[in-house]
């Protein structure tokens, strides 16, 4: 595993944690109004996540979990990162990019990890600062 995918690896369970509190907060507050539990099992914490890395790409270009790694998101030409991008990302990430890695496990990283399937599929790459 490449410096740059470990790095990206310890930033993204440090994102989990910080996503896992504030899901924590808001089923504590949702618990009388919904009772379904898939919904807290699957639908909050994915929104939750979603949320607060989509917010904070777009500020900054990093989450808490990049920046303590010393990492940046950025787009392929330079130019600054559109929504769309971002959610495409997270949306392949969540989704396909599983996939990827079990199919072509030899293939998955890209330019010493700083691409993944979900970096190539959005236009991005990963970037040590």
């Amino acid at each position: 595993m490449n410096s740059i995918t470990k790095k990206r690896t310890k930033a993204f369970l440090i994102d989990l944690a910080i996503s896992s509190a504030v899901t924590a907060g808001v089923e504590y507050l949702l618990r009388k109004k919904v009772k379904s539990e898939a919904v807290h099992a699957l639908i909050t914490p994915t929104i939750v996540m979603w949320t607060l890395e989509y917010a904070q790409m777009r500020q900054r270009g990093q989450t808490i979990g990049y920046k303590k790694m010393g990492l940046a998101l950025e787009n392929e030409d330079g130019s600054e990162l559109t929504s769309r991008q971002i959610i495409k990302r997270m949306g392949y990430r969540d989704t396909v990019s599983t996939l990827d890695y079990l199919k072509s496990r030899n293939t998955f990283e890209d330019k010493e990890g700083a691409i993944l399937p979900h970096d190539r599929f959005s236009g991005t790459v990963v970037k040590e600062r």
